[in-house]
């Protein structure tokens, strides 16, 4: 079954820059890109953006190559768009921002949250040539014991379960 992911539109756009005068560009660029990684993923896509200081009175919602774009209407923010939505998908969604009053909104409702900026990594790794995949480099350090306790047990080496099952949701991505 495919995913539900929402997207804080300009949350992603702005990854941590400021957004200058081509906006709209930027805006175009970024719904052509997740159109592609759509049609790869076959994830249920939307984005949301923010148009309560100059919106509409109603929310506008519109489907672009299959991507469904939705702006908030005027006097309601992005963010309350997207804490509605993601109370309404629950865990079968994943919410992309940086934003931590939509973070701990989503987790609360049980949605899986990725930040922005893995997002946009995510996204741009994804429309590289399959040519050019990544390739892991080994460790050439000394292999030294772990120093633990006598009290711990396991392996020192797993990572904990909780980023066990990050890095699984992750694959999705």
């Amino acid at each position: 079954m495919p995913t539900y992911l929402i997207i804080d539109g300009y949350n992603l756009l702005s990854g941590g820059r400021a957004l200058s005068g081509q906006l709209e560009a930027a805006r175009e660029q970024l719904l052509r890109d997740l159109a592609s990684y759509r049609h790869r993923k076959n994830h249920h896509i939307t984005v949301v953006f923010d148009g309560w200081q100059q919106g509409q009175p109603s929310e506008q919602r519109e489907h672009r190559s299959g991507v469904q774009v939705i702006y908030s209407k005027r006097g309601e923010r992005a963010d309350q768009v997207i804490q509605r939505l993601a109370r309404a998908y629950g865990s079968d969604c994943a919410v992309v921002s940086s934003d931590h009053e939509i973070v701990n909104a989503a987790r609360a409702h049980g949605a899986f949250v990725m930040g922005a900026l893995e997002f946009a990594s995510k996204l741009r790794a994804s429309s590289l040539p399959s040519g050019s995949v990544p390739h892991k480099e080994l460790d050439p350090g000394e292999d030294y014991p772990a120093r633990r306790g006598p009290e711990k047990k396991g392996n020192p080496r797993k990572l904990p379960k909780s980023q066990r099952q990050r890095d699984r949701h992750l694959k999705r991505f």
